[in-house]
This record gives structure tokens, C-alpha cells and sequence, in this order.
């Protein structure tokens, strides 16, 4: 084996498992849904509501446990950059899904992290490392009345 390749496999396991996130952040949802639509990356033709706040008035359940799992690259960033953008990248898959079935919101957003349940109020739960950082979610989609 040349000794390029030697140095890189030698390097490669200095490094953490790049499999496994290292860090597990709760960070603030709403922060993150303002930024988004201000930015532009979400419309705000899409409501988002974590599981236990719910909209007032009458809705229709649509499609219920919609899940989304997204990773981002970590690299150079810092875990709170990192995970608020790949939230925004879930957002961004949740809404053309909402989209899609003629939802106006996804209520009961849960974190959804390796099929594990996790409810918050006003946070989700995001997995960084070294190289990426992953958010899942899951909610349903309902159309406001």
C-alpha cells in the first residue's frame, strides 16, 4: 500500500465514527421556522406546530406521520449552524409535502431521530459530529379551517 494511503487510513481513524453523531443539541424550533421564511427558504404558506401546541379551531387530518430525515455537512460549521440549517432542509421537505397533499400546516411535530420519539414544546432535538449534523421529524399534515 503506498504510503499516501497508509498516512490517510492512519488519520481517518484519529476522527471520531462519522456514523455517529457526537454532539445532541435541543435547540429552539421557532427561532429556526422565523429565520426560514424570512430568508425565503420557506414561503409561509405552511404552518408548523410541535406536538402539545396546537392551532386553534377546526382542522382536518390529511396525512398523518409524515417523517423526514435530513443530514447536512458539518465541516467548518458549528453545531448550532449546522443544525439549524438542516432543520430548515426538514422544514423545506415537510412543506412540499404539505404542499402536495393540500395541507396548510403539519401539526404534532415530533423529533424523530432513529425512529425515537422525542417531544418538546419549543425545541428539537438535532445529532452533530465532525462531518454532519441530522435532524428527523415526524408530524402530520392537516388543512386549517
Amino acid at each position: 500500500m503506498p504510503i499516501k494511503a497508509l498516512f490517510a487510513v492512519a488519520l481517518l481513524s484519529l476522527l471520531p465514527d462519522t456514523g455517529h453523531a457526537t454532539n445532541l443539541l435541543y435547540m429552539p424550533f421557532e427561532k429556526v421556522v422565523a429565520d426560514a421564511i424570512r430568508a425565503g427558504r420557506l414561503d409561509g404558506s405552511v404552518q408548523f406546530y410541535l406536538a402539545g401546541n396546537q392551532p386553534a379551531g377546526p382542522m382536518r387530518l390529511l396525512v398523518s406521520d409524515v417523517a423526514t430525515n435530513k443530514k447536512t455537512n458539518g465541516f467548518n460549521k458549528s453545531d448550532n449552524d449546522a443544525c439549524e440549517w438542516v432543520l430548515q432542509s426538514a422544514l423545506i421537505t415537510l412543506q412540499a409535502a404539505a404542499k402536495k397533499a393540500g395541507a396548510n400546516a403539519v401539526t404534532n411535530i415530533v423529533s424523530y431521530y432513529k425512529h425515537h420519539v422525542r417531544k418538546d414544546l419549543n425545541t428539537y432535538e438535532c445529532h452533530a459530529g465532525v462531518l454532519m449534523a441530522g435532524v428527523a421529524l415526524r408530524g402530520d399534515l392537516v388543512r386549517l379551517q
